[in-house]
């Protein structure tokens, strides 16, 4: 059976964790999944179908620049939702 994923929520989910330990600001689920929507709206869809197709968009992963855009999707979205989180403090 085929499954369809975008492969970039992977990356983002990860980038998301490792730079939240770096900033102080609010981590709880509802601004982390904030983030990570944002983030991904700026970003490239990575969709993937077989291991073969996951292998390459992997490769790609390694890309400096590919890694660069990430982080960079992912830190703008943590100061956005940083500044005005959309729950109660």
């Amino acid at each position: 059976m085929y499954k369809l994923k975008n492969f970039m929520e992977d990356v983002v989910a990860h980038k998301t964790d490792s730079i939240l330990k770096m900033m102080n600001i609010c981590k709880c689920e509802k601004c982390r999944c904030d983030i990570m929507a944002i983030a991904l709206n700026d970003l490239p869809a990575r969709y993937v179908v077989t291991e073969k197709g996951a292998l390459f968009t992997k490769m790609r992963e390694l890309e400096q620049q590919f890694e660069v855009d990430v982080e960079t999707a992912v830190i703008k979205a943590a100061v956005f939702v940083g500044k005005s989180p959309r729950h109660d403090k």
